[in-house]
């Protein structure tokens, strides 16, 4: 096995999640090659320690472990076609993103042309959570293939969890994230009734986090929601969550499987967006609760 600082790892997008985790992979030493198509992006990636690349094929030429953090399905599929364009190699493509098993499975089969394994790798987690490196790995594909990565998964999450069969790592985000959402709900609702009744948010997210009440969704949103200020950005924009959102939903559709919570949650996502805060965090949800309650309108940044 690779010494740390002899394995370079190549980061394919460096977004909220992508750039998390390379200024963790950097810190753990670690050389990372990146590329983003926003130069700012890549320009904060390169003041943290990280070498800069200009295109998808000079990461996948200067590194044989690649992640991917994406936020569509097509990007995906762009990074596999210019993946396939490259003299073959010993690579594996650790593919970190929320996309339907359909999608990953079309891309891994893709890659498998060449000789590239791909895992289906999505994390849980928020981007804060990625910067303090509290983020989890739900890995699934070739075991070997997940063991080559274990020294990288390590450097940038806190536990990695190998889940077996490819797919198992997005199902099970699918499950997590079903609960984020209902969780990110609840606390919304639950500080609504809190303004509503007259209760001083801070004294009580303080009171309730030490309880039983408390979640991790909790946590990671209850400065936002203290302030009534969902700026800036702590886990996802509301828009990309929606995305998220759907492809729970159409996974549960087609197991048959009723998820009523979830499905009552839908709809104030959706008003949130409807609203204008599709630019800000999931936790402004909770400013849809507050309008329907009656109390004043929440900041927009």
């Amino acid at each position: 096995m690779p010494k740390q600082n002899d394995m370079s790892v190549g980061m394919i997008v460096l977004g909220i999640m992508g750039s998390a985790m390379s200024k963790n992979l950097i810190k753990a030493g670690f050389s990372v090659i990146g590329y983003d198509v926003l130069p700012r992006a890549v320009d904060a990636f390169v003041a943290a320690g990280g070498r800069a690349a200009k295109s998808v094929g000079e990461v996948g030429s200067s590194a044989d472990i690649l992640i991917t953090s994406l936020p569509a399905a097509s990007a995906l599929f762009d990074v596999a076609r210019e993946l396939l364009t490259l003299p073959r190699a010993d690579r594996i493509v650790a593919e970190t993103s929320t996309f339907t098993l359909d999608d990953k499975t079309k891309a891994q089969e893709q890659l498998g042309q060449v000789d590239i394994i791909m895992l289906d790798c999505p994390l849980s987690g928020s981007g804060v959570q990625a910067l303090e490196r509290d983020v989890l790995v739900y890995g699934s594909g070739p075991k070997e293939a997940y063991d080559r990565c274990l020294p990288v998964f390590n450097g940038f999450s806190r536990a990695p969890h190998y889940l077996g069969v490819f797919g198992n790592g997005s199902k099970m985000k699918y499950v997590a994230n079903l609960m984020v959402a209902v969780h990110t709900v609840v606390a919304g609702e639950a500080f609504t009734l809190a303004r509503k009744a007259g209760l001083d948010p801070a004294q009580m997210f303080a009171v309730v986090s030490d309880g039983a009440a408390g979640s991790r969704a909790l946590d990671v949103r209850g400065e936002m929601l203290i302030a009534d200020t969902y700026l800036p950005i702590r886990t996802m924009p509301l828009e990309l969550w929606r995305k998220d959102m759907r492809v729970i939903a159409d996974f549960a559709n087609s197991l048959a499987c009723p998820t009523p919570m979830f499905s009552a949650a839908v709809p104030l996502f959706n008003a949130a967006v409807a609203s204008g805060y599709g630019d800000q965090d999931t936790a402004a949800v909770a400013a849809v609760i507050e309008a329907m309650a009656g109390l004043p309108p929440t900041k927009h940044g």
